[in-house]
């Protein structure tokens, strides 16, 4: 894959003034968050007809009012075997995921955004949080790595999604590695591979295990060691005195405790659940074509005193279990639900936006905002338009790129992350009646940005919207949420024409 350059100047400056704030608020304590993870082995199948209320923790629909401690903070959301035929693929650069999709319109109603996701063939990783966190979100960034056929062929390997969030770098990655009870030492080529091929581009945290927090979870297809025979193992399975001592055959914990040939540095409660692998497919009886086995898993890790060491951070594997109700593919999903610990209140450069009252349809509108001296901006970074509900970072309405060109270049459609670069304009260039659209004006603090969005954005008469600043490095880059507006309402003017439409043939 193509690699963005190593340097990122502003993130470090961030970086850098963060562990300045984190320096001077060392009397405050951490506070607490919720981070909650699924992994699920769908077999190619779509979520017709199904309900993940149970699956994400929500059982019951009078849980809309739960309160916000109650609920999760984050929601890390992994599927394997997502149905990848290249017609799919095709459909998904234009329509999102059916699961993502799915997901989305649940925790929606639960005031979640969705912050990004990453998709590579089968492998499929979310990352939602509640709406309160989304302007704390820094330093967003996905990479993948692909071990199939020797690293040709994305049907296994890993994807992820790192961020930094309140002064703290997570890194959640879902894997899906070779198959078989024979297969151990390929799992674990697999999992070196994955570390020595992901590399991510904020100074502070290059590699996966740089992070504060690391989620690492999904169909590892570890089994069990030993020559007994599949129906040997169910009936041990029913046994359930016998859980434990299967366990102590489990690959997986053998090759992090023991050998520690793989996972060595994560960490993982011991499943107290059956064998999630194999099922026949609509049931919960398992398959004997193969012998039952812990496939998916959730482990995790933790840098106590990576970042400052009067504050210790902290990580506790609430719950660990499958889920067995669900039954349209041969694996059982997976949840955990964590406590982390998040460095409080500090307050990382920004940009703050003028509040809006009103935006007139149909008109140039200038968007005012300042921003500190050691706040940087990007080539690549833009304004977006979106929804007061907007349930995903893509769901942007409308756009404005920040540097002084019209239209900088952007990847091709194939490559382009949507998250950091919006598409171009699809109907051309925008229509400026002023030419000068962007003016700064420097005071002795800070620096005061106008910027006017063009006369053709379509907006909804009467219905809310914000603007979200997005400070991007470009294409697989670095993208953090630098801003949020107040929420403003869409008018047309009194006795004002129809919106008209301008174009540049």
């Amino acid at each position: 894959m193509n690699k963005t350059p190593s340097s990122s100047t502003a993130a470090d400056t961030i970086n850098e003034t963060v562990d300045t704030l984190i320096s001077n608020s060392s009397r405050q304590l951490l506070e607490t968050y919720r981070v909650y993870v699924v992994t699920w082995n769908v077999g190619s199948r779509f979520p017709d007809n199904i309900s993940l209320r149970q699956l994400l923790g929500l059982h019951d629909d009078s849980d809309v009012n739960t309160k916000e401690d109650q609920l999760p903070d984050i929601y890390a959301f992994g599927l394997q075997e997502v149905n990848a035929q290249p017609q799919h693929q095709v459909l998904g650069l234009f329509k999102e995921d059916p699961w993502t999709h799915k997901a989305k319109e649940l925790l929606r109603l639960y005031n979640y955004v969705v912050a990004k996701t990453e998709q590579m063939q089968g492998l499929l990783l979310t990352i939602f949080v509640r709406r309160p966190h989304v302007a704390h979100l820094r330093e967003v960034e996905a990479e993948f790595t692909r071990t199939g056929f020797g690293g040709i062929w994305g049907n296994k390997g890993a994807v992820s999604i790192r961020f930094t969030l309140y002064g703290c770098g997570l890194a959640f990655v879902v894997a899906h590695l070779a198959a078989h009870d024979h297969q151990l030492d390929e799992r674990i080529e697999d999992y070196k591979q994955i570390l020595e091929n992901h590399h991510y581009h904020v100074k502070r945290y290059r590699e996966i295990f740089d992070h504060d927090y690391v989620f690492w979870f999904g169909d590892l297809n570890f089994r069990l060691e030993g020559n007994d025979s599949a129906a040997e193992v169910r009936g041990a399975v029913f046994d359930g005195r016998q859980l434990d001592a299967l366990m102590k055959r489990d690959q997986l914990y053998l090759v992090r405790e023991q050998t520690q040939k793989a996972f060595h540095l994560m960490h993982e409660r011991l499943p107290e659940f059956p064998p999630t692998f194999k099922f026949k497919e609509g049931t919960s009886e398992y398959d004997l074509k193969r012998r039952p086995a812990w496939t998916d898993r959730i482990m995790y890790a933790v840098q106590p005193l990576n970042r400052h060491p009067a504050m210790q951070l902290a990580i506790e594997q609430c719950s660990y279990k499958s889920h067995p109700a669900y039954n349209i593919s041969d694996h059982k999903p997976v949840t955990s639900d964590f406590t982390i610990k998040l460095y409080p209140n500090y307050r990382a450069p920004c940009v703050v936006f003028t509040p809006i009252i009103v935006w007139q349809i149909g008109d140039e509108n200038t968007v005012e905002y300042r921003k500190q001296p050691e706040f940087e901006e990007c080539a690549n970074d833009w304004i977006g338009i979106y929804p007061e509900d907007f349930s995903s970072l893509m769901g942007y309405v409308a756009y404005e790129y920040v540097n002084q060109a019209e239209s900088p270049s952007s990847p091709s459609d194939n490559d382009r992350d949507y998250f950091d670069t919006p598409a171009p304009h699809r109907r051309g260039r925008h229509h400026h009646r002023n030419r000068q659209r962007l003016r700064r004006q420097l005071t002795a603090t800070e620096e005061e940005v106008r910027i006017d969005f063009a006369d053709d954005v379509e907006l909804r008469h009467g219905e809310q919207y914000v603007l979200i600043y997005f400070q991007s490095t470009g294409l697989r880059g670095v993208s953090s949420v630098a801003g949020m507006s107040n929420v403003f309402v869409a008018e047309k003017r009194k006795g004002s024409p129809h919106h008209t439409e301008y174009h540049v043939d």
